[in-house]
């Protein structure tokens, strides 16, 4: 990338987000072109002045990370970068899906700042180190879960879709053309695999196993960032 880094900065707490643009003013290959408190502002900075990188908080007033996935269609030249408090590891999820391309707790440093900024310039990802090892063992915990859900056949995970989605034995006999006795017969299955005591269990498992399925494909994103992360400190050989 030649010249500036041209970066746009939405928060909706003005005091820090006038902190962090004259913090990144100062810095010579770094260019604020503007800034916004909400959802909605960061589209319409995205959509007219196409700042490299955007700066977003997780959390402020309209659904962020629908802005960010409508920021990416309508603006593929420009580089999410979520800057937030939220150490929730559904944000970092969600975010991360919606294609922002790194994720930053707040109280990080000026140098860390800048530079996981120049990295999600250059198409990089970029998580707070400490916070991609929480999030890497916490998709490790739920190994032995996924292991459950991964032993129920095509259509029992079927079944236990149709009774996520809330409908009853009877319900879901009739849309998959069987019997209601099959179905109990699926379900008794099902809860014996997963090692649960009743439906809602069994719901709450699977609905766990999708959410880390779908985030399968930021795993290797967090793994990838923290050995390069732990390389660049020489802790890896």
């Amino acid at each position: 990338m030649s010249g500036k880094i041209r970066i746009g900065i939405v928060d909706d707490h003005p005091l820090l987000r006038q902190g962090v643009a004259a913090a990144l003013k100062r810095i010579a290959d770094f260019e604020v072109v503007e800034q916004g408190g909400s959802a909605e502002e960061a589209e319409r900075i995205a959509e007219k002045y196409k700042p490299d990188v955007m700066l977003m908080d997780v959390h402020m007033p309209g659904d962020s990370f629908a802005a960010v996935r409508a920021i990416v269609e309508s603006c593929p030249s420009t580089k999410v970068l979520m800057l937030t408090v939220s150490e929730s590891e559904e944000d970092a999820y969600a975010a991360l899906e919606a294609g922002a391309r790194g994720y930053v707790l707040k109280g990080v440093s000026g140098p860390d700042l800048a530079q996981a900024i120049r990295n999600v310039a250059m198409g990089q990802t970029f998580i707070t180190p400490g916070f991609a090892g929480k999030l890497i063992s916490d998709l490790q915990k739920h190994s032995s879960d996924e292991k459950s859900v991964q032993e129920l056949t095509h259509r029992e995970e079927q079944i236990i879709r149709e009774v996520a989605n809330g409908l009853t034995n009877r319900e879901v006999a009739d849309k998959l053309e069987l019997s209601e006795k099959t179905v109990k017969h699926y379900m008794t299955s099902i809860m014996q695999k997963l090692q649960v005591r009743n439906r809602v269990e069994a719901v709450t498992a699977v609905m766990a196993y999708w959410k880390n399925r779908q985030a399968a494909r930021i795993r290797s994103q967090f793994a990838t960032h923290r050995e390069t992360e732990l390389a660049s400190h020489g802790e890896v050989d």
